[in-house]
């Protein structure tokens, strides 16, 4: 009778036993079904398991859009056309700045009309960003930008150099009065006709600055009828 017992009590225990090993089994097989799944789906969202941070992506693929600019490449406005009427644009501005800070510094110095030199300030501040944002687009959009202003323009400054007192103030008012006026139709033409995201930035940028010196330089009440009429003239439908 005992030896029928222990022959019932050993084969129970290896019935436990094979139940146990059955559910181990089991739940490795589970688990692995989890860990091919999961590595299954993230390999279908392109990323790869097992790419680390010290992976040669980096986190970062080659076509991820990078805002940092490749000088010996310069980008294209995002692919969008620059017409000559867009880069003529940009040396204007150039070279507005390259003679009107100057312009500005010389009222500090020269003028005797608190308005004039109120107005050089707002000059050598607008034009100050706007060379700053002039050279910045240029290098995007790969525009060779010029580093004098013009024979005239140069022309101007010398005058003013050597004008003081009143008769700087006047002349400055009406030289500044007339560019600015020229330009701010130049540039509302370009904003309407441009492709171009960063152009188009550009003059609206600009349009504010000129629209704002316009107004300080009528304020020195210096600006006379014959100035206006010269840009009249420069302005109207050919």
């Amino acid at each position: 009778m005992r030896q029928n017992r222990r022959a019932v009590q050993s084969k129970s225990s290896i019935a436990v036993i094979a139940v146990v090993c059955a559910v181990v089994a089991t739940v490795l097989i589970v688990v692995r079904g989890g860990d091919e799944k999961a590595s299954a789906v993230q390999s279908a969202y392109g990323q790869p398991s097992g790419a680390g941070y010290g992976h040669s992506g980096s986190g970062h693929s080659s076509d991820s859009g990078s805002t940092e600019a490749d000088d010996s490449q310069p980008a294209q406005g995002g692919g969008q056309p620059v017409t000559e009427v867009d880069k003529t644009f940009l040396v204007k501005v150039r070279q507005a700045g390259l003679w009107e800070i100057p312009a500005g510094r010389l009222a500090q110095a020269n003028a005797s009309s608190e308005a004039v030199k109120r107005a050089g300030l707002h000059l050598l501040d607008g034009h100050s960003k706007l060379d700053q944002l002039v050279r910045e687009d240029a290098r995007i959009l790969g525009v060779p930008l010029p580093d004098q202003a013009t024979e005239e323009q140069q022309g101007w400054v010398r005058q003013m150099e050597e004008a003081k007192g009143a008769e700087f103030d006047r002349l400055f008012a009406n030289l500044l009065r007339a560019s600015h006026g020229k330009i701010f139709a130049t540039i509302a033409e370009v904003r309407a006709a441009t492709q171009n995201d960063l152009i188009r930035r550009h003059a609206r940028q600009a349009n504010q600055t000129v629209l704002d010196h316009l107004e300080v330089l009528e304020d020195t009440g210096l600006v006379d009828g014959a100035t206006l009429a010269e840009v009249e003239k420069a302005v109207a439908p050919q």
